[in-house]
């Protein structure tokens, strides 16, 4: 038993993660990658940051739920189907059992007692900062699991959040009432008496709920991230955190048909207990796929097992500068500036050692950072005036601006070699520019 133990701690520290022979089959490097992944996540739910995020956006969610409810059914009255609020809410609390519909009758009186009449003109504001802090809050989480720093700008936020809200509800609940009308129509009935198109048509209509669950979910984790998210990732998160929807949403429910003992310690309150319980699992389910979307459009990060890694200052010095040269040349062929996700693919680096070069050259005022749906980076001066000796420069001191703390004066011999190393580079970089470096890379 001791031996066994051993050796399956020696296949998950070491075995793993070793590189598969070049003759490996493509469905052990498939299985190999998942278990991979399924490592890492186990190891980072473990961690317990998800679980933070999580309880957190369950307080943002009470708190906003009515007003982006209210907002969604007033845009819908518009167009006749506001109706359709009410069984998409009992399909999401399923797994709350009978106290489900208690709930969502709550939720629907509080949002029809809802007067834009009385609120006045602050009331509104105040009802849709409160939309816009839920979804902030909710892509401040997504970007702390994609590693991105940056937000949406404001404009940005009021653009993409508001589109989702006014928009979003809409395209739903037409493309259910598409769905519900193509079921009803008269090919599909006659289809449904011929066999196998009427078993075809059973299954289809049962794992259409499921399907609706997967494609919302794909939405998620392809439009919150401020980053750019491939399409198969974000499926497969999707499909991981919808089984995980289904199975623990199976699990849960059984949980509340046998929490009488619940129900007797909290009395009314109760009810309030498994809807906060729900939310929190709701959260922490999504984020868990989202977790799974980012390694896999990262596998290099799968390959190191998951370990965050950082740059030492002669390799900071080597990427920040290629970095710098990969936005140069652009400039240079008058082509398009890059996206983060492009000098990713470049550079070779993670998005968030991308990021922390990006900011540093940013910082120096080396770079700027074009606005538009998707933020690019190119040079902020004439490349032939920048020195080769001030990226570098400006790479070293960047994390010296952070230090606070006086440091001791070092003795007069070390002080003597760190300046002549000092000298020695700026005489051998005096003439080199950044866009003699560029032709160089350019004439190999």
């Amino acid at each position: 038993m001791i031996d066994l133990i051993a050796k399956i701690k020696l296949f998950f520290s070491v075995s793993l993660w070793q590189e598969l022979p070049a003759r490996t089959g493509l469905i052990w490097r498939w299985m190999i990658n998942i278990l991979r992944v399924s490592y890492i996540v186990m190891r980072e739910l473990a961690t317990g940051e998800l679980n933070l995020r999580a309880m957190s956006l369950v307080f943002t969610t009470l708190l906003s739920m009515v007003p982006l409810i209210a907002v969604a059914f007033s845009v819908l009255k518009a167009f006749g189907v506001h109706n359709k609020i009410e069984p998409v809410l009992l399909s999401a609390l399923e797994p709350l059992g009978p106290k489900g519909p208690e709930i969502t009758a709550n939720i629907i009186g509080f949002v029809q007692n809802v007067d834009v009449k009385v609120l006045g003109s602050l009331g509104v504001a105040m009802l849709f900062y409160t939309i816009i802090a839920l979804i902030q809050k909710i892509e401040n989480a997504f970007n702390f699991v994609w590693r991105v720093k940056k937000s949406r700008t404001l404009a940005r936020r009021f653009t993409d959040y508001l589109s989702v809200v006014m928009i979003g509800p809409v395209l739903v609940f037409s493309a259910l009432g598409l769905a519900a009308t193509v079921m009803s129509h008269d090919v599909v009935q006659h289809l449904q008496a011929i066999e196998p198109f009427g078993t075809l048509i059973l299954y289809a209509s049962k794992t259409a709920p499921y399907l609706m669950i997967i494609l919302a979910f794909t939405f998620l984790y392809k439009f919150i991230p401020n980053t750019q998210v491939q399409i198969g990732p974000a499926l497969i998160g999707a499909v991981v955190a919808g089984v995980l929807w289904v199975t623990l949403g199976k699990l849960f429910a059984s949980f509340v048909a046998s929490s009488s003992n619940y129900t007797a310690i909290y009395s009314s309150f109760a009810i309030l207990f498994f809807f906060m319980l729900w939310l929190y699992l709701a959260w922490f389910i999504l984020l868990t796929g989202s977790q799974v979307a980012y390694y896999l459009q990262h596998p290099k990060l799968v390959r190191f097992g998951g370990q965050d890694y950082s740059l030492s200052p002669r390799l900071r010095d080597k990427e920040g500068l290629w970095l710098m040269t990969v936005m140069a040349k652009q400039f240079y062929l008058q082509q398009p500036a890059l996206s983060l996700q492009e000098l990713e693919g470049q550079t070779g680096l993670a998005g968030d050692l991308t990021q922390d070069l990006l900011s540093m050259l940013e910082q120096g005022k080396l770079i700027v950072e074009l606005e538009g749906e998707e933020p690019r980076y190119q040079p902020a001066q004439d490349i032939a005036k920048i020195q080769v000796k001030t990226i570098l420069n400006t790479l070293r001191i960047a994390e010296e601006a952070k230090i606070t703390v006086t440091t001791r004066q070092v003795g007069v011999a070390v002080e003597g070699v760190l300046q002549k190393l000092n000298d020695v580079q700026e005489d051998m970089l005096a003439e080199l520019n950044l866009r003699e470096l560029v032709v160089e890379e350019l004439a190999k």
